[in-house]
């Protein structure tokens, strides 16, 4: 008989979650505007918002924060920090920051000026915020493919090279660079393969525009390029990441996400004058250039979480829990992005509430049904997070509308995703009696989903 699958770990330390009524949670979501980033924490039974800065530490983890070198300049935790990121990624220069957008912010501030344009697999809200911020602007370059829920290819986050170089031409001398996010979090945490990476490379290069890799899961994309991508299957997730990163020119993380810590980031770079415009800015925004707004514990607990989130068996654990929870809502007949992403479920909110007009927002209502129906908080990645044209003013109903299932790494066990199905099940199935959404009563001009204020209709 063959084993079935476990985990690669033992639990150490549990929280308690607390259940609520129906009542309770009307009263909650409606006091939020029918925003859930704006519920408590203790108003969520499962929290599926994110996966930045929720996942759970290792015990080797935790025993680094007890190791950490406080100084304010020049620390132990920042030379082994350091050689981590130079040993596995590959760059010589490292800067670390608070996060992944102050990583972003402290970089864009240095290359990014009004009238640029920067090309992207499409780029994640606070990337696309940091450029039209900027007065600059973002174009997305992902294949066609990645907009087709129910089609399955093994790489749906590749960047399509003939949208990229038709912006190249169209802007010789005003590019920047090229962002590419992996995996491709706006499209379904979808990978990119080493074959496009490179080949992306490769003509940015010829155009003279340098490649930024957002690499918040880079190490879940090492993943699936090891699984799905020929000539890969007896390399390390270590070789691996070494090649992604061999023709690119700089990388930014958010290590809240594949370090599975809950601060931190850095830019990283071979380029000697795009470290030293960078530290220029480091030093106002984030701190000294050996701290980046983090403690020397941080710094070690990041150290120590990307040496284990680059071992095949932490990464196959993560996406096998994904892939479980897929394999119910197919059970269930549920739409959602194909074939499962990394670190999320994307649920196609367009085709489960098929009734709702997009002027109401149809991802953002399944987000608050919901969060109704079982406690369950999710994030719409859609037409609420698009945001409006910086120009026209006019909401951006191009993309895809969809529900973020998104699953902290080592937290919630597969019972925890049963309920997660069966919530969204219920709501399936009572979809015909889901016919209005919600109309935004206040907004801010950018990332407005953080703070948006709703009404149901």
């Amino acid at each position: 008989m063959e084993l079935p699958f476990a985990e690669s770990w033992k639990i150490k330390m549990i929280e308690p979650i607390h259940k609520s009524t129906r009542e309770q949670r009307e009263q909650w979501l409606k006091e939020a505007h029918y925003n859930v980033f704006q519920l408590r924490a203790e108003q969520v039974y499962i929290d599926l918002l994110t996966d930045s800065g929720t996942g759970a530490m290792s015990d080797r983890q935790w025993s680094q924060l007890m190791l950490g070198d406080e100084s304010y300049a020049g620390a132990s935790s920042f030379y082994k920090f350091e050689a981590t990121v130079q040993r596995i990624f590959g760059f010589k220069h490292v800067i670390p920051t608070h996060q992944g957008r102050a990583a972003e912010n402290v970089l864009f501030s240095y290359l990014v000026k009004p009238g640029m344009v920067v090309p992207g697999n499409a780029h994640f809200d606070t990337t696309k915020g940091h450029i039209e911020s900027r007065k600059a602007q973002a174009i997305d370059v992902t294949i066609d493919e990645a907009h087709d829920t129910q089609l399955e290819i093994p790489f749906k986050g590749n960047v399509s090279l003939e949208k990229l170089e038709k912006v190249l031409k169209e802007n010789k001398g005003n590019v920047p660079f090229m962002v590419l996010t992996v995996t491709n979090n706006t499209v379904g945490g979808q990978p990119v393969s080493m074959e496009n990476i490179k080949a992306t490379c490769k003509l940015c290069h010829q155009y003279g525009v340098p490649v930024v890799m957002d690499s918040a899961r880079f190490a879940e994309n090492a993943y699936f390029i090891k699984t799905r991508e020929k000539g890969y299957a007896d390399k390390t997730i270590k070789e691996i990441v070494r090649e992604m990163y061999e023709d690119v020119d700089a990388a930014t993380m958010s290590c809240k996400k594949d370090a599975i810590v809950n601060m931190g980031g850095f830019i990283a770079t071979n380029r000697d004058d795009w470290y030293e415009g960078a530290k220029l800015y480091c030093i106002p925004f984030e701190g000294y250039i050996t701290y980046g707004g983090l403690n020397g514990r941080d710094l070690n607990a990041i150290a120590q979480g990307l040496d284990e989130n680059t071992e095949f068996d932490m990464l196959q654990t993560r996406i096998h829990q994904v892939q479980y929870l897929a394999s119910l809502l197919d059970e269930y007949g549920i739409p959602y992005q194909r074939p499962a992403g990394g670190h999320a479920i994307f649920v196609d909110g367009d085709k489960v509430l098929d009734r709702i007009p997009k002027e109401e927002f149809p991802a953002q209502t399944l987000t608050c049904e919901l969060y109704l129906e079982a406690g369950i908080r999710a994030c719409e990645i859609g037409y609420m997070l698009a945001d409006r044209d910086p120009v026209t003013r006019e909401n951006r109903f191009g993309g895809l509308d969809l529900v973020r299932l998104c699953i902290p790494r080592r937290v919630y066990t597969d019972n925890h995703m049963k309920v997660v199905a069966a919530a969204l099940k219920n709501v399936f199935d009572r979809r015909e009696t889901i016919t209005r959404g919600v109309a935004i009563e206040w907004e801010a001009p950018l990332m407005r989903h953080f703070t948006v204020k709703l009404r149901r209709l």
